[in-house]
């Protein structure tokens, strides 16, 4: 971590005398504070109280402000922002699996990531699976490619390892396969492939054609964790989210996530203050067929806005029947959804607006947005839509100008996410850079007026880390650096800011009080490790907080500030990946082992072109194995 300037954190204020009521319980002072508040842009120094914010000003301003009981920290001249709020996070599915899963973001080398894994074969006991669910692409390894099926099994001859590359494919090593239950005669599911080798056998690839389904049921066949472990699990990854500066996101629900089992662990920590992320959470019905019916249920138990400023309901969605779901497999041809599948969309979209409920929708393709916005217009006509409620399209990379303007006709909103840094170079192979190059438009959105927010859509897909997305955003580059964007389709750092705070807090009807740093907002911010505004386009992936902040409460120190913030329990089990690895790979921590993993893959590139096993012409970053 580096920073503007050195010194001791906390210094430089000497007390009042005596506690007054109006003493902030927090001052962080010595700041480059950014508000997110037109009014008043900028501050040195920021006041909590009771969880809010009290005050802003200058160092001197709001000196008085100090009693006995305030704790004071000084930033050090470090940029101060409002804390991070990720609009699309499978948040409550990732807590529950985080400390089972082997994290390879941000992991720059494919030699770094296959030595994690044999590490975490010696350390993982019989009967459990090492699993590496998303975060990660070929592109973003030195050597420019995938793993193997043959290294996964010398890597871990014995222990069942599954690996997740992003929507599309995941490997299986030989004991995965076994303890998955697949042989020659499991049939292929709809929308999925076994692959199989010459014997008829499978070969542990599994490829998404283009339904993540089969990739989702063979993770869901390794074990669980029990539910102290689950509370523990969800624990870590909150503090890995305030480690970025999150400090809020809102759950998009998602396959296998349901409702309320999956949502006991949350709500036990809701309960007992233990939660360290602000989460507005959506209901996703699980089983075809059963939709209208889980909906119905919902509408008559439980209603948008129950709960707290910590944890509460927002709607329903991401689905709300999954014949209206057209999954993102770049590397496959867009799916083409049943005809007449809008028949059961408007009943459950009418269902939600007589009872009050707001929702958002999973919808790639402007093919399917298309459609949805023909029953919302239906609606509209009978005067039932939006009807005060909010709604809004999630990922929409392929939405096209005349249905942003019918978004912006029926008060929608969009949230996006950064698929692309991680899937764009597979967007460009099969549909071409004048495509890729406005998908999706984010600056068509912002210029029609639309309520934009940012977000991830981690953890199977993107990294769950908001500086990647936040690169994304204002440089248009994949996380292998591949262009994508023109001029006319970036934003500014401030406005890319304000979609990870305003924004989400937009699409929960909370932008009155988070956000922003004002008097009478949360007190939710973040120090931030390098000046986000003002570092080179190369350092932002590698931003992190050295001090979080949410309702006042210190939730993530490091650096000068070790030791602040509130203990959490030892990552249980012992054996677990991120007890010994952690979550996200700093890229700090890795300059030599890039070089290393940069030259050996060269070396090994010319031999084979030596010997006329390969081109002579630089690697691609996808395996052949997997250009389907």
């Amino acid at each position: 971590m580096t920073g503007p300037s050195t010194g001791m954190p906390v210094a430089g204020i000497v007390p009042a005398p005596r506690r007054e009521p109006g003493h902030a319980d927090l001052l962080v002072r010595n700041a480059k504070v950014f508000t997110g508040d037109p009014g008043r842009p900028e501050a040195r120094s920021v006041a909590l109280r009771d969880g809010r914010v009290a005050a802003l000003g200058d160092d001197h301003d709001l000196a008085h402000l100090v009693g006995p009981g305030t704790k004071v920290v000084d930033a050090l001249g470090r940029r101060v922002i409002p804390g991070l709020n990720d609009s699309h996070l499978h948040v409550i599915r990732g807590g529950l699996n985080y400390v089972l899963e082997l994290r390879w973001d941000g992991v720059r080398s494919l030699g770094q990531a296959l030595a994690m894994l044999r590490e975490q074969a010696g350390r993982t006991p019989r009967g459990q699976w090492i699993r590496v669910v998303g975060g990660w692409t070929a592109e973003q390894f030195a050597e420019r490619r995938m793993p193997t099926v043959a290294e996964l099994n010398a890597a871990a001859p014995d222990t069942p390892v599954f690996v997740l590359h992003l929507y599309q494919s995941a490997l299986m090593n030989r004991a995965a396969v076994q303890a998955a239950g697949f042989t020659r005669d499991t049939p292929d599911p709809r929308g999925g492939q076994i692959v199989r080798g010459r014997d008829g056998e499978p070969n542990g690839v599994l490829l998404a054609a283009p339904s993540a389904l089969l990739l989702y049921s063979t993770l869901a066949k390794a074990p669980a964790l029990d539910e102290a472990d689950k509370r523990t699990s969800t624990r870590h990854f909150l503090r890995e989210l305030n480690r970025f500066g999150l400090t809020s996101a809102v759950d998009a629900a998602g396959g296998f996530q349901n409702f309320p089992d999956h949502y006991a662990t949350v709500v036990d920590l809701a309960e007992a203050g233990e939660l360290t992320l602000r989460i507005a959470y959506h209901l996703f019905p699980q089983t075809a067929g059963q939709e209208l019916a889980d909906l119905k249920r919902w509408t008559e138990t439980v209603r948008p806005g129950d709960g707290d400023e910590w944890l509460r309901l927002n709607g329903a969605g991401e689905n709300l029947t999954w014949a209206a779901a057209d999954f993102e497999n770049f590397s496959e041809p867009r799916p083409e959804l049943a005809a007449g599948y809008e028949t059961e969309f408007e009943s459950a979209v009418r269902l939600l607006l007589e009872n009050g409920w707001g929702f958002r929708l999973h919808a790639t393709y402007d093919e399917t947005i298309r459609r949805d916005l023909a029953v919302f217009e239906k609606l509209a006509a009978e005067g039932l839509f939006p009807g005060g409620n909010r709604w809004l399209f999630d990922h929409a990379e392929t939405v096209s100008p005349g249905s942003l303007d019918r978004i912006a006709a029926l008060g929608g909103a969009v949230s996006v996410q950064n698929r692309m840094s991680f899937q764009g170079a597979a967007f460009l192979d099969r549909y071409g850079a004048e495509a890729a190059a406005h998908t999706p438009p984010v600056r068509a959105m912002l210029d029609r007026g639309l309520s934009v927010a940012a977000g991830t859509d981690a953890t199977r897909v993107s990294s769950y880390n908001p500086w990647v997305a936040l690169h994304w955003l204002v440089t248009g580059r994949t996380v292998g650096g591949t262009a994508l964007y023109p001029a006319g389709n970036l934003v500014d750092r401030e406005t890319a800011l304000g979609l990870y705070t305003r924004g989400g807090a937009r699409l929960t009807g909370e932008q009155d009080v988070k956000g922003t740093l004002r008097e009478g907002c949360y007190g939710d911010l973040a120090i931030l490790s390098d000046d986000f505004l003002t570092v080179p386009e190369d350092v932002i992936p590698d931003i992190e907080s050295v001090l979080t902040v949410v309702g006042g409460r210190i939730v993530y120190a490091t650096a000068e500030y070790e030791g602040l913030d509130e203990a959490v329990p030892p990552v249980t089990p012992e054996w677990s990946p991120v007890a010994r690895f952690g979550g996200y790979q700093s890229g700090a921590r890795q300059a030599s082992l890039v070089a290393e993993a940069v030259a050996e893959s060269e070396r090994h590139r010319r031999w084979r072109v030596a010997r006329g096993a390969a081109p002579d012409a630089p690697p691609s970053f996808v395996d052949p194995c997997f250009a389907h």
